[in-house]
């Protein structure tokens, strides 16, 4: 999931400014090496099948 920065004040200025565009030759430049990994764990894990059925079983009783 993208994190998404409300920016209403952007919608008034029209066209983005040069200097709000990314500089390109400092991306191409850029090293992902230089990264962490990191373990990522979801907080809100979606149900399995099973437990979906079984809580459709437990609430039609």
């Amino acid at each position: 999931m993208k994190n998404v920065i409300n920016r209403p004040y952007l919608h008034a200025l029209g066209s983005a400014k040069m200097s709000d565009k990314p500089d390109m030759a400092e991306i191409e430049k850029f090293d992902k090496s230089k990264l962490k990994k990191t373990e990522t764990q979801e907080k809100n894990p979606l149900p399995s099948k099973e437990t979906i059925e079984q809580e459709k079983q437990a609430g039609e009783s």
